[in-house]
């Protein structure tokens, strides 16, 4: 059974041979090619080369296109720096909406001609061409409002929620308006899914309310966009307390990619309990265990998780989000022989 028939079964809530496993291993495979983070996240063909020689030593079940959550915003203008040890970010001092009145000046853009976008559209292309016959590839699209606070700042876009939320509006439409085509590329590509980073979807940020208002009817366009497509939905969101009801609801995700419990649960038992049958779980080993934590201790996490998720399928483990950049690749090795092993149905 290869990967790709694996993810199938256990998305379709059936059991597979064993429980998948991605330890989100993205930036970290800079290191199979000898580069920084700088030109990993700008060199597509070198990080498409750094990602399938990870994916292939480490035999992990999915390959996701996640390199950084400026990819969109840099397309829109706003400025970006490319540090050689951490993922490309927005230059803080040099946010291209400085007030209220720049939300109406956000108009959408061609990501099939704009620098980062038409790049991470190729980037699916090789990763595809490839391992798409043998793994499943999902391609990561951040979501309207995590872009527009890349372009804003989070702490003035919090602030403008509430003086005049109809200006954001304006801008989260032409985002929305660039991500539907940004879509339909990536779709061409053949990829299985795309995965939405719903960001601000948790009690973290801002409350259920809020992202149902702010940004819940965008993400619905996008996944019925993509669902009529034939293409299925993920939802990230590493958030405390997700909201896993009302982002079913508005997208009905095949899977969702999380790390901490959900608003209305009290554990992650109870999570399988009320959620797995509606979605594929996919999680949940905290990133900051893999930089703390002895073998010992990360093999307990995972065999707890597999415990308490495996039953009926539906679920995929994982590291509740990017696994650490700068970290030991031997944990991610380490997940996957646990779930070939101890994850065997």
């Amino acid at each position: 059974m290869n990967s790709l028939e694996r993810v199938s079964l256990i998305l379709q809530h059936k059991k597979a041979d064993h429980v998948p496993v991605y330890p989100l291993i993205n930036s970290i495979s800079r290191k199979y090619t000898g580069i920084d983070y700088a030109r990993w996240c700008q060199d597509t063909d070198l990080c498409a080369e750094s990602i399938i020689k990870a994916t292939e030593d480490l035999d992990v079940d999915v390959i996701c296109s996640l390199v950084d959550l400026s990819v969109e915003a840099a397309d829109f203008g706003q400025p970006i720096e490319y540090p050689k040890d951490a993922a490309a970010r927005p230059i803080h001092n040099e946010r291209i909406i400085k007030s209220i009145n720049d939300y109406t000046k956000v108009e959408p853009v061609n990501p099939r001609k704009t620098p980062r976008m038409s790049e991470h559209i190729r980037l699916c292309d090789l990763l595809m061409k490839a391992k798409g016959k043998e793994k499943p590839v999902v391609a990561f699209v951040f979501g309207p409002l995590g872009i527009l606070s890349m372009m804003r700042g989070q702490q003035d876009m919090f602030m403008d929620l509430f003086d005049d939320p109809d200006a954001m509006h304006i801008a989260l439409e032409a985002i929305t308006e660039t991500l539907m085509e940004y879509c339909t590329a990536l779709m061409e590509t053949g990829v299985h899914a795309i995965m939405f980073d719903t960001l601000y979807a948790s009690q973290s940020i801002m409350s259920k309310e809020m992202w149902d208002a702010m940004e819940g009817p965008y993400m619905e366009r996008l996944a019925n966009h993509v669902h009529n497509n034939g293409c299925m939905v993920m939802i990230h969101n590493c958030g405390t307390g997700i909201y896993f009801d009302v982002q079913i609801k508005r997208m009905r995700p095949q899977a969702i990619s999380f790390l901490h419990v959900p608003d209305d649960c009290s554990s992650f038992a109870e999570t399988k309990e009320k959620y797995g049958h509606q979605t594929t779980l996919i999680g949940r080993i905290p990133p900051s265990l893999i930089l703390t934590a002895s073998a010992e201790e990360v093999e307990e996490e995972c065999k707890k998780d597999i415990d308490t998720f495996k039953k009926d399928g539906g679920f995929i483990l994982a590291t509740g989000c990017e696994y650490p950049a700068n970290a030991s690749i031997d944990y991610a090795r380490l997940m996957v022989q646990i779930a070939k092993t101890y994850g065997k149905y």
